[in-house]
């Protein structure tokens, strides 16, 4: 049958449709969250019945943040899991062994997944995952059980836990979860670069970030000249990932606003908890064909760490840049994270600004003067 004009949306349509933010919902439509083409005068389009099975599919509880992880564990085997998902950019996690600190945990944050550790054989660990199972309140918490015969003989598992029958399983089992989500995600093999299980969520996070689009500001530019001259960088960067730019908030030594986000060494970086580094650009297959490091600019070293926000999705990242080949010390990337992590307190401080604002607006009561006032050139060198 023939699609009639009520069966396509434009952006703006889609925006109404799903309740936000015309931006947002460009972000999904060009991060792949949302199936669209272009017409021929180059404007996107969506089928309705696509935006219809997204509202329809999305849990009305869903938590905005990035997926957390409460792991539950002797303390033996905590270090494993704690090790196992450094390795999964997509989530954060906090790790117990006691059990009634880590049900407090549980019932304040609600995590995405609960992971409970049976082995070695705990009566304690049992009755924490029976009542998680029978508790309510935690319906869209995903509760994995991981128990090997020993532990299985003695237990008796509720029907909701999944369960694994080793460690090294609860990591697959986190992807498959993030992966069934509900929202619908962008294929890594239709992308020139690698992307996160929840790039939608990402992009919409930054997005609430409201840095975007806007003029430079002290705040960041400290942050980039900080790294710059501490570690030695001819060019330091706070960059931003849009479906189709890196946009750069802050930028020392380099006259480049943005590039194609094809060109960003920092996709590596949101993929990462800690520091991503490159030692030598040109010898690494990933990299040697890159623009910036094949061309005139012919960069050589790179070494990036994630920014994130409130709610723990990584919005951009903080990185230096070299023309140079050379490596970092334990010192400079210790240097590197705490730079990092000052951006990110900016990034969340900002949010709460704006949600005081917000509280100020809905009350009636006047909003005090932003304390983090734009500038323009400061900080900013030529490369």
């Amino acid at each position: 049958m023939e699609k009639t004009d009520k069966d396509i949306l434009t952006t703006a349509e889609t925006a109404k449709l799903l309740g936000v933010s015309i931006r947002t919902a460009q972000l999904l439509i060009e991060g792949g969250s949302v199936p669209s083409w272009k017409t021929p005068g180059g404007h996107r389009r969506v089928y309705r019945a696509d935006i219809m099975r997204l509202i329809e599919r999305r849990p009305p509880d869903m938590p905005s943040s990035a997926a957390t992880v409460v792991i539950v564990a002797s303390a033996g085997r905590l270090a494993l899991y704690q090790r196992l998902f450094a390795a999964v950019p997509e989530c954060t996690t906090d790790a117990f062994d006691n059990v009634h600190a880590a049900l407090f945990a549980i019932g304040s944050i609600r995590p995405f997944v609960v992971l409970v550790d049976l082995d070695p054989a705990d009566a304690e660990r049992v009755r924490l995952l029976h009542s998680l199972a029978a508790n309510p309140s935690l319906g869209h918490s995903r509760i994995l059980a991981v128990a090997g015969p020993e532990a299985l003989a003695s237990a008796r598992l509720p029907a909701r836990a999944v369960r694994l029958d080793a460690p090294d399983r609860a990591v697959a089992a986190l992807r498959e979860a993030l992966a069934d989500k509900g929202e619908p995600a962008v294929s890594a093999a239709d992308m020139p670069f690698p992307i996160a299980l929840n790039e939608s969520q990402r992009l919409v996070a930054l997005e609430r970030s409201g840095l975007l689009d806007t003029p430079p500001e002290e705040a960041f530019d400290r942050l980039t000249w900080l790294a710059a001259r501490n570690l030695d960088a001819p060019i330091a960067l706070l960059t931003l990932l849009t479906p189709t730019q890196q946009w750069f908030k802050s930028r020392y030594g380099l006259d480049l606003q943005e590039t194609p986000r094809s060109w960003a060494f920092c996709n590596h970086t949101i993929l990462q908890k800690g520091v991503f580094s490159v030692e030598d650009l040109a010898s690494d297959p990933r990299f040697a064909d890159n623009p910036a490091v094949a061309g005139e600019m012919g960069l050589r070293f790179y070494a990036g760490a994630p920014v994130t926000d409130q709610d723990g999705f990584v919005v951009g990242s903080l990185c230096i840049i070299d023309r140079r080949c050379r490596t970092l010390d334990e010192r400079e990337t210790r240097t590197l994270l705490a730079l990092a992590a000052l951006a990110s307190d900016e990034v969340r401080l900002r949010a709460i600004d704006r949600q005081l604002r917000a509280t100020l607006r809905r009350t009636g009561r006047q909003a005090p003067e932003p304390a983090m006032a734009a500038r323009s050139g400061s900080g900013r060198g030529s490369a």
